[in-house]
């Protein structure tokens, strides 16, 4: 199953840093840059104008801010999810963040692999928050983290993932290594791999990114922060 085209505006002031990761993200099945912005003008201006299914933005750009664009991004495309990129781990942008309309934020450093998963999960209607970022989610609106990695539990037997397979999918999707998995769940590396293979074939994909996404939007397994998902929408207003 080949998974849906995703048409990306990216918004990065960095022309090094802005040319290497449209380079990278080219790379991969699916994904496509079809237009950028060195400043949220630009970007505001290109969301009116070109077909996109979401924005990938620097929360630091000149000029008006990368939070402002975010805020204006989201007046112009309401449904347009957003992804903020970020060098520094900042918890107090978080609410600012939030209350802007952004879905997700990640730092620049993160491994491609994950910033890829980060990118599936907001076109199919999850959140994305690195672990700073989730933490402060929970202490502003009180969310319980067990909740975050509850099993939804298929009501009609259509779910081919066993519990540990949904379970190693679940960290998966969070950017976790195979390494790390086992350490988490004190399974042995290889049993993790064994487990990864069973659920590509069962999912009918080609890799871990496109078991994410095919899992989230089957309903098979919950968005990352979905639990988190409901205090964000009071909070901004979308309930």
């Amino acid at each position: 199953m080949q998974p849906k085209l995703l048409r990306i505006l990216l918004v990065e002031d960095d022309e090094l840093f802005r040319l290497g990761l449209s380079v990278r993200l080219g790379q991969e099945p699916a994904l496509e840059i079809v237009a950028e912005a060195e400043d949220g003008e630009t970007a505001i201006e290109l969301v009116s104008h070109v077909l996109l299914d979401i924005a990938l933005l620097d929360v630091g750009l000149p000029g008006i801010g990368g939070i402002e664009a975010c805020r204006q991004i989201k007046q112009r495309q309401p449904h347009l999810p957003v992804l903020i990129l970020t060098s520094h781990a900042q918890p107090s942008l978080i609410t600012r963040l939030i209350e802007a309309g952004a879905q997700g934020y990640c730092l620049k450093g993160i491994a491609a692999e994950t910033l890829v998963l980060a990118l599936r999960s907001l076109a199919a209607g999850a959140s994305w928050w690195d672990q700073a970022a989730t933490k402060e989610i929970q202490a502003t609106f009180g969310s319980n983290e067990n909740s975050i990695k509850e099993l939804p539990k298929p009501s009609n037997g259509s779910n081919p993932l066993t519990q540990r397979e949904q379970e190693i999918l679940l960290l998966v999707a969070e950017g976790k290594t195979n390494p790390e998995i086992a350490e988490e769940l004190y399974i042995a590396s290889g049993t993790v791999r064994v487990h990864v293979h069973a659920i590509l074939h069962k999912l009918e994909v080609g890799d871990r990114t496109q078991a994410v996404t095919a899992a989230i939007q089957r309903q098979l397994i919950p968005p990352p922060c979905l639990a988190l998902t409901d205090a964000v929408e009071r909070f901004s207003g979308k309930s």
